[in-house]
């Protein structure tokens, strides 16, 4: 089972760090990621494992929320993603 994990706002050092960090403290490995820098803007797309995940879903989307406070998080898992991109 994974997740997508998207991460926006205003680039600052460390953003990376501290999701990844924020998904390891639950136990969500980190499988995939791209990221770039929009005119100032960070923008992410982390896809994680969250197959022995410490908590539900819209925990860990709260956790990340706190370790990068100035950013919209979104965590979705990737039945629901691909659902809603399915043609």
């Amino acid at each position: 089972m994974k997740a997508v994990v998207t991460v926006v706002g205003k680039d600052m050092v460390g953003i990376l760090a501290r999701v990844s960090t924020a998904c390891a403290e639950k136990n969500a490995n980190v499988a995939d990621v791209t990221q770039s820098i929009l005119d100032g803007y960070f923008c992410m797309v982390m896809v994680v494992s969250i197959e022995q995940l410490t908590c539900q879903i819209d925990e860990l989307e709260a956790h990340i929320k706190s370790a990068v406070p100035d950013m919209v998080v979104h965590v979705m898992h990737e039945d629901i993603f691909n659902s809603m991109h399915r043609i």
